[in-house]
């Protein structure tokens, strides 16, 4: 059987419980879809009647810790960058409950994920270490001087 890789655009198209899937985040890094959970609850927001009775909203699992998909650099920058949807067990949580219908929400939680997921594989450009110039130097020693002065004259005059 034949992968199915989840791209942008894709989403009238997609649905969580195809039989395989792999998510396309770059040409490098695609994820199983073995390795993303999902769980259904019902959303706040517009929706009327139909609010109570349908789970549209989209919430996404996936362990990052103990995925095989990324490359270790990837999953350190994205763990750091991402702390606070991480739970303790190492597990990614996104959700989506911005659309009325599951498949759109699902297909947003892909969106989210995706982004995420390219942000963290660009690696941050190195800090090239730069020296201040003179003109800076000197008005820092400048402002100490005046500083100085300031201080000085608030203090009472010394008694000889």
């Amino acid at each position: 059987m034949r992968d199915f890789c989840y791209t942008p655009g894709q989403a009238d198209r997609f649905h969580p419980r195809r039989k395989s899937y792999m998510v396309e985040i770059a040409e490098t890094i695609c994820i199983p879809e073995s390795e993303l959970h999902w769980t259904f609850v019902r959303a706040g927001g517009p929706g009327g009647q139909n609010v109570n009775k349908v789970a549209s909203r989209a919430v996404l699992r996936w362990n990052v810790a103990g995925s095989p998909s990324l490359p270790d650099e990837v999953k350190a920058r994205l763990v750091s960058s991402q702390r606070r949807r991480i739970n303790q067990f190492g597990e990614l949580i996104l959700s989506s409950q911005r659309f009325r219908d599951q498949g759109r929400n699902v297909a947003d939680c892909l969106e989210k994920l995706r982004t995420l997921i390219q942000r963290a594989a660009v690696p941050p450009k190195p800090r090239k270490p730069t020296r201040p110039t003179a003109g800076s130097r000197e008005a820092r020693l400048r402002e100490k001087r005046w500083r100085s002065k300031r201080k000085e004259q608030r203090r009472p005059p010394a008694d000889d």
